[in-house]
């Protein structure tokens, strides 16, 4: 790893929902129809993990048992088993990495290394290294490949996808042991949201416009925590300019998105200001999870009461119910005790309108 490159405190619990998924309990396991079947299951579960009720591990053996007993055809069952696989196998790629900023990047597999969005591909990656950012890409030639030339093969991951064409791995990440093949595009591209920091996206095809397309879903309707989301152009290129064009005359107009989404993400066609757009988001703001109906937004510093004041009479809208309030760890926080340090604001959020709550963030980091 790059000297540039240094863990921070990123959460252990590297929760990309925010804690919007809940565990569950014991009592929710479900059941295979027999009893003493479940206990042995739930028994082998807790011998496996030494300790008691690993409800997580014990749900999921009766639900392998359902899957095997149950009308699946052998095509879904190996469709769940490789799912099952992929998930598990790039976790174990990422885990070293856990506590190390990451940004990934889209774009065309066609772009040549000529072109000047290459050129701004590797230029970004490079910047975002040196601001302590590692780059993960698809692997592929092109705007992939440029990803990581800009990051270096120490700083890159590859997230290859198995493909008829434009499959193989490209030079810059080939054979190293960051590199994950799938399968599947969905196993893939949960892979790319759940493991980054941001998103950068340069030109593509349908498949950049899919996975930009995914990001926003997911941040917009709270599936996926709130963050950076640039679109980057070459200098001069109106690609992302006539992309929001149409975003504005169509969803907008006919009223089909809100005025605060086009807050989750920034257009541009300057690398720096790209670069800034995600570094700033990290300047005060850290990391956040949901404890019931509370959200508990981490931030690297305590707010002044001057700063506490104007998010109250700018961002009360925001607030499901209550005031907002600086505080220290919740009690159901204790699984994260790295960062029981950090000061907290802490605030009953209606879990809607995600573009304010980016807003919100941006106030923090002020």
């Amino acid at each position: 790893m790059s000297p540039s490159i240094k863990p921070s405190k990123i959460p252990q619990e590297r929760d990309f929902t925010g804690g919007i998924i809940h565990s569950h309990s014991c009592a929710f396991i479900g059941s295979t129809g027999e009893k003493k079947l479940d206990e042995r299951l739930i028994e082998l579960a807790n011998e496996i993990s030494g300790s008691e009720g690993n409800c997580l591990l014990s749900e999921m053996l009766i639900s392998a048992v359902r899957v095997s007993r149950g009308s699946v055809s052998e095509g879904d069952f190996k469709t769940m088993n490789r799912t099952i696989k992929e998930m598990r196998i790039a976790s174990e790629v990422f885990a070293p990495y856990r506590n190390c900023r990451k940004v990934s990047v889209f774009g065309s597999a066609r772009t040549d290394p000529e072109e000047p969005e290459y050129k701004a591909a590797v230029e970004y990656s490079r910047k975002m290294r040196d601001a302590g950012f590692m780059t993960i890409t698809g692997a592929g030639p092109g705007i992939m490949a440029a990803g990581n030339e800009g990051a270096g093969r120490e700083n890159s991951f590859g997230l290859n996808i198995s493909l008829p064409f434009e499959a193989s791995s490209n030079g810059f990440i080939a054979g190293d042991e960051k590199l994950v093949e799938f399968d599947f595009f969905f196993t893939r591209k949960l892979s790319f949201v759940k493991e980054a920091d941001a998103v950068a996206a340069f030109p593509g095809g349908f498949g950049t416009m899919d996975e930009i397309f995914e990001t926003l879903t997911l941040i917009q309707t709270g599936k996926l925590t709130v963050c950076p989301l640039v679109l980057v152009d070459a200098k001069g290129g109106k690609y992302w300019k006539f992309w929001e064009q149409f975003v504005k005359e169509h969803l907008m107009r006919l009223n089909l998105i809100s005025e605060s989404d086009f807050s989750l993400y920034l257009v541009t066609d300057d690398v720096d200001e790209a670069v800034a757009e995600v570094t700033k988001f990290y300047s005060n703001f850290h990391s956040y999870r949901y404890v019931g109906d509370q959200i508990v937004i981490r931030m690297q510093r305590e707010l002044t009461d001057t700063q506490m004041q104007r998010l109250r009479d700018d961002y009360s809208d925001v607030l499901k119910s209550g005031d907002f309030i600086q505080g220290g760890a919740l009690p159901d926080e204790q699984n994260e005790p790295e960062l029981s340090e950090l000061p907290r604001l802490i605030f009953r959020h209606g879990r809607r309108d995600f573009g304010r709550l980016r807003e919100f963030i941006n106030a923090i980091n002020e």
